[in-house]
């Protein structure tokens, strides 16, 4: 239950932050939120041997993003999708505690909006630079690291009777 609350907490959060902080190229705010795909990430460890449970909510609240806050539908269902693979491998093969989890974080963001670019350069949906690709890294990262870590930092704290395996 904890980790669909704070996927669903962090969804409203991202349409919260998405209409007061602007997001026009040029206008492009340091916050610009990816909350949602951060909490993706973070809530893995609650899904310790449920992987169809973990990639089922991932696509969903992936869906639920495109048609709230997008117009390309599925594209974040498959991408949040994708993410959940990811998250899944760093969570098996490598160690997450405080300073890796800024690491991991920055990579999943990296991933995701190349992936994005990646996408919209094959389907030629708008004009798409380098320089565009790392300005908007760069404007995505300040806020969503911040979140990630003061979610990890709750995630840590909860008592142990909600968490599912052990954590670092």
């Amino acid at each position: 239950m904890i980790p669909y609350i704070i996927i669903t907490i962090s969804f409203f959060l991202d349409g919260i932050l998405s209409n007061f902080l602007p997001y026009m190229e040029g206008d492009l705010s340091f916050f610009t939120p990816l909350i949602t795909l951060v909490s993706i990430f973070l809530v893995e460890e609650f899904f310790d041997r449920e992987d169809k449970k973990y990639y089922i909510t991932a696509f969903v609240f992936g869906f639920l993003y495109d048609l709230f806050y997008t117009d390309l539908l599925f594209l974040n269902g498959f991408l949040f999708l994708f993410i959940a693979y990811v998250s899944k491998y760093i969570y098996k093969n490598e160690r997450v505690d405080y300073v890796r989890i800024c690491f991991y974080l920055i990579f999943i963001i990296c991933l995701y909006e190349l992936s994005v670019a990646g996408l919209i350069v094959i389907f030629n949906v708008v004009p798409m630079s380098i320089e565009r690709i790392f300005y908007k890294i760069s404007h995505s990262l300040l806020l969503n690291l911040i979140y990630g870590e003061i979610v990890f930092l709750i995630i840590r704290l909860l008592p142990n009777k909600y968490k599912r395996k052990r954590l670092n």
